[in-house]
């Protein structure tokens, strides 16, 4: 059991910033779908968390997409890219975990 815990406890380097990464992909997705229902200059204070929330790392994803695409497809695009963000970090703290044994 505490081997258990203690292997937990040694994997937040992995942890923290995946789940900051998964909760940015999430609010991305959130903001992709409250986008079909309200305005894009809406005064809704979900609407301005998740485009406060979300416009930092849309403006970094920015360049990478075509300027001919709607917002909506730029929001669906970040989802992909912060999901391969979790993969690469997924396969980088395996590849520096020690294995047992």
């Amino acid at each position: 059991m505490l081997n258990s815990a203690n292997a937990l406890l040694n994997s937040w380097l992995y942890l923290v910033p995946n789940f900051i990464l998964a909760a940015l992909m999430y609010t991305l997705l959130g903001r992709a779908l409250l986008g079909l229902i309200v305005g894009p200059d809406s005064m809704n204070y979900i609407w301005r968390f998740f485009c406060r929330l979300t416009d930092p790392f849309l403006a970094l994803i920015q360049p990478l997409t075509p300027l001919a695409a709607a917002p909506v497809v730029l929001w669906l695009f970040g989802v992909v890219w912060l999901f391969w963000l979790r993969v690469l970090l997924l396969a980088i703290f395996l590849a520096i975990t020690p294995k047992p044994g």
